[in-house]
């Protein structure tokens, strides 16, 4: 589209790229783009989650450790201490010992049960016990969670064999999978949040013991740790309310999560139908669905969530172009739904089309309004073609409007000097943004705009030597509603929809039919613009009927219907050799595909 460099010395070359006809037919402009910023996402995700998970293996290691230190010191007093026996045992015998020396006959009473058999710990050191206990096994179990987190993330990382096109998509349906079962909020909250409620819970049971062996220590080491813990319970519930607040913590996430979930939570248990519920959670159910386990995404999917990602993750202008210019690669309605359902996608899209020449001027030099131009270009040719691939009802802009009224009309029609070397993806999408934006006004363009409308077309028409099927569709549609065009009718925004999606063999017949009716009586608003489109649209019926895979599709009868249309354009004197040399080829086709077609179906017969 448009190639530009600095003014600097060994500047490296900028290039505007062209929209592609197939997703990824770039060169591998847009994977390499794509890879880098993937690549970058992930390793910032592992490395920052493996820092954690050391942090929490050294942290919980010496926190073991104190807390086997103080279970060490209050295990003991849950069982009876052996020197209480003893002691009575040898109460016993020395009253034995003065009973014999002193010679009396008194009777000793005898008490056959030791103390440790009515021995039973006091509450205090039981609970004490517990959470000393409890608070250990909490540590213990982070420890094992951190280290098969980081087994976690070395699969997450790890290569799969095959060629870089599997390696892609691979790794995004790890990211994917990531997501979806939450990797990033196990690792980074849930095992911080069973660290720290262990550590919480050890300070409990420390004040306890401590009350146990004197109040006014216990007292003394209880308030500052009141203090801090009513901080932290403080900074969490600062985070519901300013989400922005610098106090993030397992906690202040799980805060807001709740904060968050909980209403939509209620009102869908309110809601629920508890015995369709149980027989969807029936246990047949469940073993079936483990046993067929879940469909993995499709490639198409693939691509339109690797475009969200470039889209609205990365700050380069190359990555942004690139991936703009592969929306023209999605050419499935389904596809196209699944990349405009994003709310992030649409707020960034229309954000860099409303803004992406004042922000390429900033980046690349005020001296680059080509580059600039260029690439406002390509984002509004993009927004034709999400426009045209997807099925709204009523109105067909949905959220385009205001982005498409703040662009000038001429600025998005291609300059001439860069119109030969355009792609005709790209002049189709023009085409079809400038329509969208007459209509968008709601009045017919101005007389001058109109023609430069025109002439953008026939420039670009005379220099093509060969067609495209959906530019030929759109030329003969608007050629036939040029007068509804003018005026602000926009009643074909239909067929314009299904010319620019499709551009059938079949529809283009009765297209092409009707638009020679037209050129063969002019307006005189496009007569000096019937030529050229004319021209081009006979050079389609020329490799229409030449083209071995339309032989099925273009039968004997749409032949000869299109022959009756092509014979109006020799009404037109500047084009009637012209017109001779395809009706010569479309007779001789017609007849060759009538005899075929008898031929077929006497053998039928």
């Amino acid at each position: 589209m448009n190639v530009a460099t600095q003014n600097l010395p060994n500047a490296p070359v900028f290039e505007v790229p062209d929209p592609v006809e197939e997703f990824g037919q770039d060169g591998g402009k847009f994977y390499r783009c794509y890879d880098a910023l993937a690549d970058e996402i992930d390793e910032d995700m592992v490395k920052g989650l493996k820092e954690q998970l050391d942090g929490m293996l050294i942290f919980a290691g010496l926190f073991a450790g104190v807390n086997s230190a103080f279970l060490a010191l209050t295990l003991p007093l849950l069982s009876a201490d052996p020197s209480d026996d003893i002691s009575a045992l040898l109460a016993h015998n020395n009253a034995i010992l003065i009973q014999m020396a002193t010679g009396r006959n008194d009777s000793i009473p005898a008490n056959s049960r030791l103390p440790s058999a009515e021995f039973s710990p006091s509450r205090d050191i039981f609970a004490v016990n517990a959470l000393f206990s409890l608070s250990l096994s909490f540590a213990i179990i982070s420890s094992f969670l951190a280290v098969l987190g980081r087994q976690w993330l070395v699969y997450y990382r790890k290569r799969s064999g095959g060629g870089p096109d599997r390696q892609r998509w691979e790794q995004l349906k790890r990211f994917l999978g990531a997501e979806r079962w939450q990797l990033e909020p196990i690792l980074d909250d849930v095992l911080p949040s069973l660290l720290q409620l262990g550590l919480i819970i050890f300070c409990a049971s420390l004040i306890l013991y401590l009350r146990h062996l004197s109040p006014a220590i216990s007292l003394i080491v209880g308030v500052p740790m009141y203090v801090a813990l009513a901080f932290f319970v403080g900074s969490g519930l600062c985070t519901v309310w300013d989400r922005f607040c610098p106090f993030q913590s397992p906690l202040s996430h799980i805060l807001l999560w709740s904060a968050r979930t909980l209403p939509s939570a209620m009102k869908i248990i309110k809601e629920l139908e508890w015995k369709r519920l149980g027989q969807r959670l029936s246990i047949e159910r469940w073993v079936h669905v483990l046993i067929r386990g879940r469909e993995a995404e499709s490639t198409e999917s693939l691509q339109a969530i690797a475009l969200q990602r470039a889209i609205c993750i990365s700050d380069d202008p190359a990555t942004l172009l690139h991936a703009t210019a592969n929306i023209f690669g999605i050419t499935k309605v389904s596809q196209m739904e699944q990349l405009w359902s994003d709310q992030g996608f649409q707020e960034r899209f229309l954000d860099l089309l409303q803004n992406s020449y004042s922000r390429m001027l900033q980046l690349r030099g005020h001296n680059q309004v080509n580059v600039a131009a260029s690439s406002q270009r390509l984002f509004s040719a993009a927004a034709a073609h999400i426009i045209m691939y997807r099925d709204t009802e009523g109105d067909i802009y949905e959220n385009f409007e205001e982005s498409i009224r703040l662009l000038r009309e001429e600025s998005i029609l291609i300059p001439h000097s860069q119109l030969l070397d355009s792609s005709a993806a790209l002049v189709r999408a023009t085409v079809s943004f400038t329509i969208l934006q007459f209509r968008c006004y709601g009045l017919g363009p101005s007389l001058h705009t109109f023609d430069c409308f025109f002439n953008h077309l026939t420039t670009f028409v005379a220099g093509r030597e060969r067609c495209d099927s959906k530019l030929a569709c759109i030329i003969s549609l608007i050629v036939i509603f040029h007068d509804d065009l003018y005026l602000g009718d926009f009643n074909f925004i239909s067929p314009l929809r299904d010319a620019y999606r499709r551009g059938r063999t079949d529809g283009l017949v009765d297209y092409f039919v009707g638009a020679f009716a037209v050129i063969s009586a002019p307006s005189r608003r496009i007569s000096r613009y019937c030529n050229p489109l004319a021209i081009y649209m006979l050079s389609y019926v020329d490799q229409m009927i030449s083209d071995e895979s339309t032989q099925e599709e273009l039968t004997a009868e749409r032949r000869f219907f299109l022959l009756e249309g092509c014979e109006l354009i020799l009404r037109v004197p500047q084009l009637q050799r012209v017109a001779h040399q395809v009706i010569q080829k479309l007779r001789f086709s017609a007849s060759k595909t009538w005899q075929r077609e008898c031929a077929d179906a006497a053998a039928q017969a």
